[in-house]
């Protein structure tokens, strides 16, 4: 099952945030990583299977001071279904649109097919 997760790493540059980011995104069933806060200091992580307490010793071991802040389970969105599309051809008059028992009197011979 998908979780988020969102854990405040003490990042104080650009080197510390990208060296998290790629600790974090090389981890087996992290799908997304992002960097939110007004201090940019909060990496929010979607993953399936992650283990969020070894991912944050982790960080805590290589990055700097690590907190795990929330886990929460991502609920997939339901897509409306689309309209199933006919495949009719439009209908359009043709040789043989016309009834030809109505208008048998105008032909004097027949034709047999």
């Amino acid at each position: 099952m998908k979780q988020k997760m969102v854990i405040r790493v003490h990042m104080t540059c650009d080197k510390c945030r990208s060296k998290a980011m790629g600790l974090v995104a090389s981890i087996y069933g992290v799908e997304r990583v992002e960097i939110q806060g007004d201090d940019r200091d909060r990496l929010a992580v979607v993953g399936d299977g992650v283990d969020a307490a070894n991912l944050t010793a982790c960080l805590r071991k290589k990055v700097g001071n690590a907190d795990l802040l929330t886990v929460e389970a991502v609920v997939p969105e339901k897509k409306p279904a689309p309209a199933p599309e006919t495949t009719e051809a439009p209908w359009c008059p043709g040789y043989y649109s016309w009834p030809a028992a109505a208008y048998s009197h105008c032909y004097p011979y027949t034709y047999s097919m």
